[in-house]
């Protein structure tokens, strides 16, 4: 993986919506491939600070190729990212970026098991030093815990069904996405049946990486972390991800419920500037058909 080939959705966009300041501090929560990273320290200053996170082994390894002294890499969760700024005495900083899809790396890689379109083991850990894996979830989680990793995480139709069959097939251990595959082929719809196994495969990749809740734990770390005037770019995959984003940028908390202080002022650290997710143009979709479901969400710090 070489992060100076990688080109993320919506790169420019993303970046114009940081608005960089050649000698500010930014963030960037996903690393991946390094394609936004590049791109900002292309318009820092030596004064200027990025400061990039990914669980990722192999984006580490990416990572250790950059040589500039404005760069700085931690190998962690980004849920992790307030604490982190306070142990190195950081109190806040001018923009934080995530983009919260999967690699194109991950997803390419049999081995990590990201993908039904590959030959690999179940594993989808995004940081492979989590014990938990995809393959453990389908072949010791219970009945009840199936259905709701898959209905709530999946948003998958008929999850009982599917969790159920799951369960029953467990005679012969599922290893690999072709076994699980094969599992759930009779309960597969004719029509896009490719869609029917990209959920059942979302659902579990959520629960291996405590997705949802990595999410959670980094938005509501955001009015501590971004200085007034500061941007949150946000780029989401799936309706969840989004959801939950919409719903920080306008009421300050996942929940979407409105929140007042002791004096009746609404508790709102941030305002979403455009009020509506960034899509991509159809040109780009044709280059890049992940793009297709991507949504580009910024909010400034009030």
């Amino acid at each position: 993986m070489d992060y100076k080939s990688h080109i993320p959705v919506l790169l420019q966009q993303s970046i114009d919506a940081l608005a960089i300041k050649p000698e500010g501090v930014y963030i960037d929560l996903t690393f991946g491939g390094g394609g936004h990273s590049q791109e900002i320290l292309q318009q820092l200053s030596e004064k200027g600070k990025l400061i990039a996170f990914d669980q990722d082994q192999d984006s580490a390894r990416v990572a250790e190729k950059i040589k500039q002294k404005n760069f700085f890499f931690i190998r962690s969760n980004f849920r992790f990212v307030y604490p982190f700024l306070k142990y190195h005495h950081i109190d806040s900083v001018d923009g934080v970026l995530a983009d919260l899809g999967v690699s194109s790396h991950q997803l390419e890689s049999p081995e990590r098991g990201f993908s039904f379109l590959t030959a690999g083991n179940l594993d989808m850990r995004m940081d492979q030093n989590i014990t938990k894996n995809a393959q453990d979830i389908v072949n010791t989680y219970t009945l009840e815990a199936l259905t709701d990793i898959l209905k709530c995480w999946g948003e998958v139709p008929r999850a009982y069904h599917i969790a159920q069959k799951i369960v029953q097939s467990r005679k012969k251990k599922i290893q690999t996405a072709e076994d699980l595959m094969q599992v759930l082929a009779p309960l597969a719809p004719a029509y896009k049946p490719y869609q029917f196994y990209a959920k059942i495969f979302q659902g579990l990749r959520i629960a291996v990486n405590e997705e949802m809740q990595s999410l959670q734990e980094m938005l509501q770390s955001m009015p501590y972390v971004i200085k007034p005037g500061g941007k949150l770019v946000v780029l989401s995959y799936h309706s969840l991800e989004d959801r939950m984003v919409k719903k920080f940028l306008n009421t300050g908390n996942g929940k979407g419920i409105l929140q007042k202080d002791s004096l009746g002022n609404t508790i709102r650290p941030f305002f979403a500037q455009p009020k509506k997710a960034i899509k991509a143009s159809p040109e780009t979709i044709a280059q890049n058909k992940k793009s297709r479901s991507v949504r580009l969400r910024v909010g400034v710090k009030l």
